[in-house]
């Protein structure tokens, strides 16, 4: 059952005592009488929803079947609409015809340029006099339908001026234009909007099935992640263990040489222990007969005395020097030795292999200028990083070198001992820049900011591993990097273009004439944020980043 149906449209509430007026329409019998109370002074009556009127007040009476189904209503426990949701919020569009709470406009007419509710509305449907009102959805300016020079409802299209106009406007200001129907228009444009929609919809199932692919592709990343970690975490432990068990082992075998090395050296011990009490017994004897006063007893003794035994050692104890084991301990550092060297050798492979997995296929390498102009970054040099014989212009875009210093405050960025200077920009992604240079030369280098500031030795672009340099004068070009030197071969320009793909390790530079020309590329390894700079050779000579875009 629907209760809107069996709502009262002035107090928007179900229907209490209903009563069904001539019109055929109901109120509550309290509502239609305070609504008539009102017109009494005036002596007209009419339907509030209809707007007929009656010469006289009729008569009430309660509509007893209404006021049954009110009842079955309530008790199935449904209720009418709440009273607000009929009323016009912030973001609706209210009625123009109520007075005092205004309810939520349903349409908008094009002929009377207001919005009704759906009480006001209903005298253009029941009534002949509205029968050529032109009803839209609603709209909360009705009045931008019609052409603000004619007072016209703008009911066509002028494809010239692409805006809509009225029918006076094609024999004005738009006469000639191509023009047509405002609705024909729509139904071109609504085509459009359709395959619009469906471009949308088919894009949205691709990239829903991009986003599922990198959804499996980060479970899959996460999974391989942990078995390598769990595979390392075994290898080491197995390591550990064998280093362990090798670690028993020499152990072991130290405690047993010791223990048979002890026993050899007690035994002898033993042995010599023995062998002094029984020399020291025939000293005793010996001793004894030599304090015999009597002549004869002594001869008569002395030839019973047993003979010295050969001893079974020699009078002197062999032991070899150094022959403990220290030797062990110097054969066990050897070892150490080499596994550090092992793992010194082999860790940077390990760590390589780990930051070489790559998953995201990068776009290819450009193979046009058009195609660079696509990563190309807007160049801006740091003033507290140019050295003070070095003049920016032009927006920091350009770099002087002078005979006089300039007047930089003290900065710990600043070069002290080099005609250098780096960018402001941070370089982590793809990005290209060209660089045009006059005079003498100029070295067009990337630095890591981490880059010594002092020492001309180890500040020059190129003469550490923190920096790449492409030095240019009038007839050749050299690469330079940590001190190594490469002369490169090709069309002397003065317009060097750089390429930089930080996450690919590229680094290419171009000569840029009428053709762009391929001079030097580096494939490297980059760990950090990488930094444009430009170091003029002489006075005079100067450097611009050109203004790509």
């Amino acid at each position: 059952m629907d209760s809107a149906k069996l709502t009262c449209c002035i107090c928007l509430d179900l229907l209490k005592s209903p009563a069904t007026i001539p019109c055929g329409h109901s109120y509550c019998m309290n509502c239609i009488r305070s609504c008539w109370d009102r017109e009494d002074r005036k002596g007209v009556y009419s339907c509030p929803q209809c707007r007929k009127k009656f010469p006289t007040r009729p008569g009430l009476v309660k509509n007893i079947v209404l006021a049954e189904l009110v009842e079955d209503l309530k008790k199935i426990g449904l209720q009418a609409a709440p009273a607000g949701h009929f009323y016009a919020g912030p973001e609706d569009v209210a009625c123009d015809v109520c007075s005092g709470r205004k309810r939520k406009a349903v349409k908008s007419c094009l002929v009377c340029l207001a919005s009704f509710c759906e009480k006001h509305i209903q005298p253009h449907y029941e009534s002949s006099t509205f029968s050529k009102h032109k009803l839209v959805e609603v709209s909360a300016k009705p009045q931008q339908n019609f052409s603000s020079r004619h007072d016209e409802v703008m009911k066509i299209f002028c494809r010239t001026d692409q805006q809509c106009i009225c029918y006076l406007c094609t024999m004005d200001e738009h006469k000639g234009h191509e023009t047509v129907p405002a609705a024909a228009e729509r139904a071109e444009k609504q085509k459009k909007l359709q395959e619009s929609r469906q471009q949308i919809h088919q894009r949205i199932q691709d990239q829903e099935k991009d986003v599922k692919l990198l959804q499996q592709e980060v479970e899959a990343i996460n999974v391989s992640a942990d078995k390598a970690v769990e595979d390392s975490e075994n290898i080491f432990t197995g390591l550990i263990r064998l280093l362990q068990e090798r670690s028993s082992d020499v152990k072991q075998q130290i405690r047993s040489q010791q223990e048979t090395e002890v026993s050899r050296v007690k035994d002898v011990q033993e042995k010599l222990e023995q062998e002094i009490t029984e020399l020291k017994r025939k000293d005793a004897e010996l001793e004894q007969l030599s304090h015999t006063e009597d002549h004869t007893q002594f001869l008569l003794n002395y030839p019973s005395l047993p003979a010295l035994r050969e001893s079974t050692h020699s009078s002197s104890i062999n032991i070899r020097p150094l022959r403990h084991f220290e030797d062990v301990t110097a054969a066990v550092s050897e070892i150490t030795y080499l596994l550090e060297d092992v793992l010194r050798d082999s860790w940077p492979n390990i760590s390589l292999t780990i930051t070489e997995v790559d998953v995201l296929l990068s776009e290819p390498e450009p193979k046009t200028r058009d195609g660079f102009l696509k990563y190309s970054q807007e160049i801006t040099l740091d003033p507290n990083t140019a050295n003070r014989f070095l003049l920016l212009s032009e927006a920091n875009r350009k770099v002087t070198a002078m005979k006089e210093e300039q007047s930089y405050p003290d900065h710990p960025d600043r070069f002290t001992d080099s005609f250098q200077v780096l960018s402001k920009e941070s370089l982590t992604e793809r990005c290209y820049w060209e660089v045009e240079w006059r005079e003498g030369g100029v070295n067009v280098a990337v630095s890591y900011q981490n880059i010594s500031r002092g020492g001309s030795n180890e500040c020059l672009f190129g003469v550490n591993d923190k920096s790449w340099s492409f030095s240019c004068d009038t007839d050749s070009y050299t690469f330079l990097h940590n001190k190594v030197q490469t002369p490169v071969s090709g069309p002397v320009s003065s317009r060097i273009g750089v390429y930089l793909d930080h996450r690919a390790g590229i680094l290419s530079f171009y000569s840029i004439s009428e053709t762009m020309t391929l001079l030097h590329r580096v494939q490297t390894r980059f760990t950090q944020p990488l930094y444009a700079g430009v170091g003029p050779f002489f006075n005079g000579d100067s450097t611009e980043f050109v203004k790509l875009k």
